[in-house]
């Protein structure tokens, strides 16, 4: 180790992983600065700190940590059962280095968290219990409740989701005038004729595998869609920020979009359902994985009234598929593109959703599930190019 004194900023935040032994932390992000003497806290070069020397750490320099913070790392050095913690750990921590190695403490499962619960704190604004909120809605641990309160700052706002939405609702609107109607606007013969929409005639036009999200058959679809879509994905982009609930997103249209391409080769797609459904699915189950930690109010009966609403729009979908046509022999658009969001996410999305402030490429789940999907994606591209000529597909005129 180097013996010259530095600063070094302690840029941490824990996600927390249950395991048979206890509970496991792993401290990632802060935004504060402890000053490092490595003399004084590894004087013989071992490699390691004690524990007791750790908590003098704390000691003189917590009054500078969130309190919440702080009870993490009182945690980490009273649950550290080997009396000491390895330097370059600490050294990882303080250089916001995610590293697995540094996922330990409260190994007995013996040791809990000091403090009262976060939503029994008083005297907060308006921000403060919408961010409180927001924990409960959609984390499982009181720690990674509490590190999330202290750390999130609305910089940035949740504004993919956001995005997406308006993006959606002034393509409708626009298609509306255009077409002169609000509901059932796939009845209107040049609703198709969009260069928006999956057509299987023109399935050699990349974009529209995910373009198709923008067009809606009526506003009763855009309506169930955008309700799921905000209520859903705007507090889960605020915990898991836009990179990741974006992916999940992303993936779950474009499985939708090539589900349909597969399975229902003859019918178009619209519809932002694939990825609807891909947040919402694994949002739901990972609130039934964790159902003893989510301490969301009456957890069973908004699951159940979320439930009620996938199988509306879902039942409206298949409806719509097999209702006679207005322009035949062009189908109607599709449901399947429902199904493929559904599994992303209760495999990929779960994933996602699962390891909260945790680097997704150290989790082998996630590269198995992401693997799976990759490959599907690489057999329906050789599906759409091959198949529909090898099978002699019958399919609709182009719109």
């Amino acid at each position: 180790m180097a013996g010259a004194s530095r600063e070094l900023p302690v840029n941490s935040s824990p996600a927390v992983a249950s395991n048979a032994e206890g509970e496991e932390i792993e401290v990632l992000e802060s935004t504060d600065v402890l000053p490092v003497a490595p003399e004084d806290y590894d004087p013989d070069n071992s490699g390691f700190i004690s524990t007791e020397r750790f908590r003098d750490l704390l000691a003189t320099y917590g009054s500078e940590l969130d309190p919440h913070k702080l009870e993490v790392l009182l945690a980490l050095a009273d649950g550290n059962a080997d009396g000491k913690i390895c330097y370059q750990d600490f050294v990882n921590l303080m250089s916001n280095k995610r590293s697995n190695s540094f996922r330990r403490a409260i190994l007995q499962g013996g040791r809990q968290l000091k403090g009262c619960s976060l939503r029994d704190e008083a005297g907060l604004g308006l921000s403060q219990r919408l961010i409180r909120h927001v924990a409960y809605e959609t984390l499982p641990r009181e720690v990674d409740r509490k590190w999330y309160f202290d750390s999130y700052t609305y910089c940035p706002p949740p504004w993919l989701i956001l995005a997406i939405t308006i993006a959606e609702v002034a393509v409708f609107m626009y298609y509306g005038f255009q077409l002169d109607r609000l509901v059932l606007q796939v009845s209107s013969p040049s609703f198709l004729k969009s260069p928006l929409p999956y057509h299987p005639q023109l399935r050699a036009q990349a974009w529209r595998y995910l373009s198709y999200i923008f067009m809606h058959t009526g506003i009763e679809h855009l309506s169930l869609n955008m309700a799921m879509q905000l209520l859903v994905g705007v507090p889960l982009e605020m915990v898991h920020g836009a990179l990741r609930i974006g992916l999940v997103y992303a993936c779950g249209v474009l499985a939708g979009s090539l589900a349909v391409s597969v399975t229902d080769m003859t019918a178009p797609v619209v519809g932002s359902s694939g990825g609807v459904y891909a947040l919402v699915s694994a949002h739901l189950a990972n609130v039934v994985m964790n159902w003893s930690g989510m301490k969301c109010q009456f957890k069973l009966f908004r699951m159940a009234m979320a439930l009620v609403c996938m199988s509306v729009e879902f039942g409206r979908a298949v409806w719509l598929r097999f209702y006679p046509p207005a322009f035949p022999p062009c189908p109607n658009p599709s449901f399947v593109a429902h199904l493929g969001g559904v599994v992303v996410g209760l495999t990929l999305g779960v994933v996602v959703l699962q390891n909260y402030e945790q680097r997704l490429q150290e989790q082998s789940l996630f590269w198995i599930f992401f693997s799976v999907y990759a490959l599907f994606v690489l057999c329906a591209v050789f599906w759409n190019t091959f198949a529909y000529g090898l099978l002699d597909v019958r399919l609709p005129p182009t719109p």
